[in-house]
């Protein structure tokens, strides 16, 4: 019967029923969809920054990370009519350009209520685009660019953290100064690059693959930007395509469905180059190293937020 038990809350001036509170979600370290609650509430007046505005996708884990998973991009059914929404072609651009079918309706996530609502679904995981929709519901240029560094078999995240030293001088020679290193929660890491001024998804993502085929000529024996499986042993891969205007990557402070609780966690260079060099640890961090790191050192990744 404890599978079944609900509890009426009250969170941001809405009345909620979570559930399922004792369910384990994480049982190598038996965190319990309580618990991921709770990291999502002490965790959100960060988070609700970085997703203000953006369509959300999540991937929801009904019976925890040993079982099956799926994407969701659509509003799930029974949602209730407070919960915020816009609808977006699947490419990313204005609706009204494309037919019915290439249409969806995401859920924004604005406060804490709206948080809650869709993390008592069972989304482990949160991820957005680079761009953020305007007051009509139109999706705005990008606000910034992304670089998603993912280790091969053989590589790891010393091997990414080295790679994100070399494209960190890059980006500040085109004048993106504000560069935040991300360890993703799960293999690899992401360098995030706050956008000045007004640029399409379109130059932002030819920028960013330019930039990954110039690190590939300058580091053979390290970097890659083709996704081809066999060019990727003992590599990292540059991947370029998340600025594209359809794709969406792990927001920060977002849980990962994972052995354990691990979460997209903003890190400081100092950290990326002491892990480069094998003279500190870069390990990815648990949702509560996360929170007493927030208490301690504010967002490390205030700096991307438009």
């Amino acid at each position: 019967m404890a599978e079944q038990q609900r509890v009426s809350v009250e969170v941001a001036g809405r009345r909620l029923a979570v559930s399922n509170l004792d369910k384990v979600m994480y049982p190598a370290t038996e965190t319990t969809k309580g618990e991921v609650l709770n990291y999502y509430a002490r965790v959100a007046p960060t988070l609700l920054a970085h997703l203000a505005r953006r369509p959300v996708t999540r991937i929801r884990w009904p019976h925890g990370v040993e079982g099956a998973s799926f994407f969701e991009k659509n509003l799930p059914s029974g949602v209730p009519a407070w919960l915020p929404s816009v609808t977006i072609s699947s490419h990313g651009r204005n609706p009204e350009d494309h037919p019915e079918r290439d249409r969806v309706v995401y859920p924004l996530v604005l406060d804490l209520a709206d948080l809650t609502y869709l993390v008592n679904l069972a989304s482990l995981e949160l991820h957005v685009p680079q761009w953020q929709v305007d007051d009509s519901g139109q999706p705005r240029d990008p606000d910034r660019l992304v670089i998603d560094l993912d280790p091969g078999s053989g590589a790891g995240l010393r091997e990414c953290a080295q790679v994100a030293l070399w494209v960190r001088p890059h980006l500040e020679a085109m004048g993106l100064t504000a560069t935040v290193p991300v360890t993703s929660g799960s293999k690899g890491m992401q360098v995030y690059a706050a956008l000045p001024g007004t640029h399409s998804a379109d130059d932002i993502r030819a920028l960013a693959q330019q930039l990954a085929q110039e690190m590939t000529k300058t580091h053979p024996d390290l970097v890659v930007w083709k996704m081809t499986k066999s060019l990727r042993p003992g590599k990292v891969l540059l991947d370029w395509s998340q600025n594209t205007a359809a794709k969406t990557t792990i927001s920060p402070y977002s849980l990962r469905g994972k052995v354990a609780p691990y979460v997209a966690a903003p890190r400081t260079w100092d950290e990326v180059e002491r892990g480069a060099a094998a003279e500190g640890p870069l390990g990815q961090l648990l949702l509560d190293e996360v929170l007493a790191r927030l208490d301690e050192r504010g967002d490390l990744a205030g700096a991307l937020l438009p």
